[in-house]
């Protein structure tokens, strides 16, 4: 902005001047664009060495155009809303973040809608393009197509025909003294439960609060049932409800034989089972006396171009550059995430990774994490007190309109 306002007052000054000014004015315009373009990139830490390397390829591929000064600095994906708004105008030029942020960057105006937004959706997958548009107009590049979760097992254990059941793979746990784990903690996880019963969860029209029929007492499958199926699963000695931190540590020390994750832990789960290493769709549970397809959240991380950036036509072209096809497939080989362009997607080493043909099996029983930030604690609690057995003994209708009732609050 500072550099707008000079640029407005070298202008005034020039036709004061009248003579010569003109001429100064075009070809110092000119030559501070070919020689400094800076740009600040913000992702996952982890992302680090990958980051420059692209933004390396970038800046060799578009040598002489620009004198480019590109930084990468780490920054947390799912706090990256919440930072870039504390600041647009200082924040960075091309972020990268996970596309339930969204609705609230592309409302506050932190992001413009995608000039070629046709020729960018022709490249990708068509969830993860849905993830990235608003009242259907694309603000954000796709960049992988795998914030999902699934199962991992262990195939020494577990056969092929009991992983198609929780019942079949607690069995299996339990006969073994081994655990099938869970986070009951994390509301993200616990959505498996209820997505494919016909109770509803979601975000109401203003973008921002809840609606919420977990607690619904009537139909086929009513919230107490999925409330009495969880305990069940709870007091099974086959279960145990564990962090993703601690499902790892399970599988490492040989106490887990199966657990739900996704593709982030793919490598460690390869190291510590090897062989014996898969992964599947996730399973059914008894619900009512029926088998429920267990549903999952799924997402994809985005890249996003600020609209207060000083040179938006190169932090669009940086942005496009990040999410093409080949920084993609780098993307996989490097990192092991799942891409969201159609032409990786289809490639023979995705279609070989257990992990992403595990997720891709269980997109079709996901749906897109559009929730409100009411959700969470109050689904954690309620879970993680089925998780405990209910000691407290308090009635389950209460509990669930309790939940229901603080993830609709307003």
């Amino acid at each position: 902005m500072r550099k707008q306002v000079y640029r407005l007052f070298l202008g005034i000054l020039c036709t004061a001047a009248l003579t010569g000014c003109h001429t100064a004015d075009k070809t110092n315009s000119s030559d501070a664009e070919k020689q400094k373009v800076e740009l600040v990139v913000w992702g996952a830490e982890e992302d680090t060495e990958l980051m420059n390397q692209i933004i390396q390829n970038f800046q060799t591929n578009y040598q002489g155009q620009a004198d480019f000064q590109i930084t990468f600095e780490a920054q947390g994906e799912s706090q990256c809303k919440d930072t870039l708004l504390g600041g647009l105008e200082e924040g960075a030029d091309v972020f990268t973040f996970a596309d339930d942020q969204l609705n609230a960057l592309a409302a506050a105006g932190a992001l413009d809608p995608i000039e070629n937004a046709d020729q960018i959706s022709s490249r990708n997958l068509s969830s993860a393009v849905e993830s990235a548009t608003v009242n259907n107009r694309l603000y954000a590049y796709p960049l992988t197509a795998d914030n999902g979760y699934f199962l991992y097992y262990n195939k020494h254990y577990i056969t092929e025909e009991q992983v198609k059941t929780l019942d079949g793979i607690l069995e299996a746990a339990a006969a073994n003294g081994k655990r099938f784990t869970m986070d009951w903690s994390s509301a993200w996880y616990v959505y498996s439960f209820y997505g494919n019963t016909g109770l509803q969860v979601g975000l109401n029209d203003d973008g921002i609060t809840n609606y919420c029929t977990w607690n619904q007492a009537e139909g086929d499958i009513r919230g107490i049932d999925v409330a009495q199926a969880m305990l069940r699963i709870a007091g099974n000695p086959g279960f145990a409800n564990r962090t993703d931190e601690e499902f790892l540590d399970g599988i490492r020390n040989g106490s887990v034989i199966a657990g739900i994750s996704g593709v982030w832990n793919s490598v460690a789960v390869k190291e510590a089972w090897g062989e014996n290493a898969a992964a599947v769709k996730l399973p059914t549970y008894t619900c009512n006396g029926k088998q429920v397809q267990m549903a999952s959240f799924s997402g994809c991380k985005l890249i996003g171009v600020n609209a207060y950036s000083e040179h938006p036509k190169w932090a669009a072209r940086l942005a496009e550059w990040i999410t093409n096809e080949e920084n993609q497939q780098l993307r996989f080989e490097k990192r092991g995430q799942g891409p969201s362009n159609v032409t990786v997607a289809e490639s023979k080493e995705i279609q070989q990774s257990p992990a992403i043909a595990a997720l891709i099996e269980q997109s079709e029983y996901s749906q897109l994490q559009r929730i409100g930030g009411n959700f969470w604690d109050p689904v954690t609690k309620f879970a993680e007190n089925m998780a405990a057995g209910n000691p407290s003994g308090q009635d389950l209708q209460e509990q669930l309109d309790e939940m229901a009732k603080g993830v609709s609050a307003r």
